[in-house]
């Protein structure tokens, strides 16, 4: 119908995909009118569909769903972005809501979170799950903050490395050179005050980027 408003699903699942679809278009006033694999596929997609609202994981093969998010906001900021993911730590959803999310929901909400998340984001307004809320409120300010002096690029490059991807892939995922990587990995150490990969590997943990 020419009213419904028109989402895009973004996760590497088709599965998941599928389950997002009946759920959302059992609502005659929503209409899945795309689906993409990957941040590559979700920005294509994105410009020829021009939803009303991007439902997106941020685990993608790749880059991941916040670096999608920037590039899709840059052609089209008024796009509005649902951020569906399993990462439920306040450092996520600090750093989507910084780069653009109009919302953010954890995947283990309710099933019909999901549909209510997708109607108010399409409303114009902001919507958290109620334990990523939780978690924001409970979060050390000072320990959300920590990761503020790092670009876009190098906290997508911190959250590749605490996952253990090698420079080189990290290289081919972002499309850049090693060497670029290598002197992003060391401004981060520097902003981070961290020394070698171990103390990198702890810090990570201990913000839930693994």
């Amino acid at each position: 119908m020419s009213d419904a408003t028109s989402v895009l699903l973004v996760d590497d699942h088709s599965v998941v995909r599928e389950g997002y679809r009946s759920l959302l278009e059992r609502d005659s006033y929503i209409e899945v009118v795309g689906e993409a694999a990957d941040a590559v596929q979700a920005c294509e997609q994105a410009r020829a569909l021009e939803p009303d609202v991007v439902v997106m994981d941020i685990g993608l093969p790749g880059v991941s769903g916040i670096d999608a998010m920037r590039r899709m906001l840059a052609h089209r900021p008024a796009l509005r972005v649902l951020i569906f993911s399993m990462h439920d730590d306040a450092i996520f959803c600090s750093r989507a809501l910084a780069a653009g999310a109009f919302g953010y929901l954890s995947k283990a909400s309710a099933p019909e979170t999901l549909v209510r998340a997708v109607q108010a984001v399409a409303r114009g307004e902001r919507y958290l799950s109620a334990d990523v809320a939780r978690k924001l409120r409970e979060a050390s300010p000072a320990g959300v903050a920590v990761l503020d002096d790092l670009t876009p690029r190098e906290f997508e490059v911190l959250r590749l490395l605490a996952k253990g991807v090698a420079l080189g892939s990290i290289a081919a995922k972002l499309g850049v050179s090693e060497k670029t990587v290598a002197n992003h990995q060391s401004a981060i150490r520097e902003k981070l005050g961290i020394r070698n990969g171990v103390q990198l590997a702890r810090f990570a943990e201990q913000l839930g980027l693994t």
